[in-house]
């Protein structure tokens, strides 16, 4: 056998307790449903910024610059 591996089942031993763990779960077990607020908030979020983004991009100078730029880019000579 070149590997040794742990013992599972019945002959392993018990898995000890980590101090850290027992002082980190009461800070993790208290945010219940927070999740669904961070869910919302991000929502809102992305749609603020879709809505930003659209009308920058339906701005005057935005259209004036892409118009140009198609123009520029069809009546180039080869």
């Amino acid at each position: 056998m070149l590997f040794r591996t742990k013992p599972t089942g019945r002959h392993a031993a018990p898995a000890r307790p980590r101090w850290w763990r027992r002082w980190f779960r009461p800070f993790v077990a208290a945010d219940d449903g927070m999740s669904t607020a961070e869910y919302a908030i991000g929502t809102i979020a992305a749609a603020a910024f879709g809505a930003l983004l659209y009308s920058v991009v339906t701005g005057d100078s935005v259209v004036a610059a892409l118009t140009g730029l198609v123009e520029q880019a069809l009546t180039a000579e080869f």
